[in-house]
């Protein structure tokens, strides 16, 4: 399946998603702004895939990681991004969400499991109680050390630029 079509509308994500289940599937849901992709996120995704039989990401809308993540962000947009996303052979969906968090997806979408990186507490994570009340879980994933966009950011800046930014990308 070319990347490109594994990107769906909320609707049939939740069409997707009822499928799966319904054929007996343990659908994983993860999400985040995944602006430069790195080998932090690929070991990520392929830990969230095995936790389950389909992995559907929702991805952070290009307004969203601006608001998140300040206004020199995203460097790739949300297109690009989920086109790099769905080349992963562990990836199965992805989803745009426009809010800061993707509570309102998750309710739209119940997967059996959601899974965010171990920088979470549990109790912290969108969309949690709804999943647990629904009867499913939530996972977290410890994260490989040192590997992070804004990391990968700063080194970009400092070997080009000969500066250091802070964590929101300002110098």
């Amino acid at each position: 399946m070319p990347s490109t079509a594994k990107l769906l509308g909320p609707d049939a994500a939740e069409t997707l998603v009822r499928t799966w289940q319904r054929q007996g599937k343990k659908v994983v849901f993860t999400n985040g702004c995944f602006d430069i992709l790195h080998a932090g996120h690929v070991h990520y995704l392929e830990k969230a895939k095995a936790a389950g039989d389909a992995l559907l990401i929702g991805v952070n809308s290009d307004a969203s990681v601006r608001r998140i993540k300040g206004e020199q962000r995203p460097v790739c947009s949300e297109q690009d991004r989920c086109r790099v996303l769905g080349g992963l052979e562990s990836v199965d969906a992805l989803v745009i969400f426009e809010e800061d968090t993707p509570e309102e997806l998750i309710a739209k979408l119940l997967p059996d499991i959601l899974i965010k990186g171990s920088d979470w507490a549990p109790d912290k994570i969108a969309g949690a109680g709804t999943v647990v009340s629904s009867g499913g879980e939530v996972k977290t994933i410890d994260l490989l050390e040192g590997r992070s966009t804004t990391g990968v950011i700063d080194r970009i800046v400092s070997i080009y630029c000969g500066e250091t930014t802070d964590r929101r990308g300002k110098r």
